[in-house]
C-alpha cells in the first residue's frame, strides 16, 4: 500500500557537484527537496518513482543505475542500495530517474524503481494509469510514491524561455491543489497550457490525481511549498492517508 506520497522537482542543480560554489537559492531548493525525500523514507524504505520522459513510457527496474555525466560531472545515481543488484551506469538515464536515485541515496531508501510516462499523456490516460498503479501497489507492504516534475519555466525576467504572465497563476493553482491534497484540482490542469508554459510535471501530477481519487482512505497534505528561483517553479509536497 502507498504509505506516503512525496512531490519533488528534478533540476540537475540539486546535485552539489553540478553547481559551482554554494549558491543560497540553490541550497534552499536542495535542502527542501532532500527534507521531503527524508519524510518519504520515514514512512517506507521502498519507493516507486513516477516521472515524465519525452522518449515515452517505460519502466526502470531497481537494479538500474545512471550518471549525471551528461550534465557535466560523472555522479552516479543508483536505483537500489544493493550493489549486487546494480547494473553499469547508463549515461542516457532520464533526468527524473537520475534524481530519484540520487534522492534515494540521500534519504536512505532501499530502492526506487521508476515509472516514466510521456509528458503529453492525455489527462484521461493519466487518470487510468494512476488507477492501475494504485491497484498494483495495494498490497500489504508499505511503499513510498516519489512524484517528480517541475512547474513552468516561464516566470519573470529569469525565465528559461520567454516570460509568460500566465505562469504565476498556473503554478499558484498547482500549489493550491497540492496543499489541499485535491485530486480533482490536479486532474483539472489544462495539458495544453502546461505544455505552453513548459511545466514538465503535469502528467505525473495527473497520474497522482488518478491514483488518489479512487483511494477510500482519502489524502491530506502535511507539507506543501512553491519555490520559484531562476524563473522555474519547483513544487514540493507530502501527502498522507487521511485514515
Amino acid at each position: 500500500m502507498i504509505a506516503r506520497v512525496a512531490v519533488v522537482p528534478h533540476p540537475p542543480l540539486l546535485v552539489p557537484e553540478l553547481v559551482g560554489g554554494d549558491h543560497p537559492e540553490v541550497r534552499v531548493v536542495r535542502d527542501a527537496t532532500v527534507a521531503v525525500a527524508a519524510e518519504l523514507a520515514a514512512a517506507a524504505s521502498r519507493w516507486v518513482g513516477l516521472g515524465a520522459d519525452p522518449a515515452g513510457a517505460r519502466d526502470l527496474d531497481a537494479h538500474q543505475a545512471g550518471t549525471f555525466a551528461g550534465f557535466g560531472v560523472d555522479v552516479v545515481a543508483r536505483l537500489s542500495a544493493n550493489p549486487a543488484r546494480t547494473a553499469v551506469p547508463d549515461p542516457a538515464m532520464p533526468l527524473p530517474a537520475l534524481v530519484a536515485g540520487w534522492l534515494r541515496e540521500r534519504a536512505g531508501a532501499t530502492e526506487v524503481p521508476v515509472r516514466l510516462v510521456p509528458p503529453d499523456l492525455p489527462a484521461a490516460a493519466c487518470r487510468e494509469y494512476g488507477e492501475r498503479l494504485a491497484r498494483e501497489l495495494a498490497g500489504p507492504e508499505p511503499v513510498g510514491l516519489l512524484v517528480l516534475g517541475d512547474g513552468s519555466h516561464r516566470h519573470g525576467e529569469r525565465a528559461v524561455g520567454r516570460p509568460d504572465p500566465r505562469a504565476a497563476a498556473f503554478d499558484d493553482a498547482v500549489h493550491a491543489a497540492l496543499a489541499a491534497a485535491d485530486p480533482a484540482a490536479l486532474a483539472a490542469i489544462d495539458p495544453a497550457l502546461a505544455a505552453e508554459l513548459g511545466a514538465e510535471g503535469r502528467a505525473p501530477w495527473q497520474v497522482l490525481a488518478g491514483l488518489a481519487a479512487g483511494d477510500p482512505r482519502g489524502w491530506k497534505s502535511t507539507d506543501a511549498r512553491l519555490l520559484v528561483p531562476f524563473g522555474v517553479a519547483y513544487h514540493l509536497a507530502v501527502w498522507e492517508p487521511s485514515r
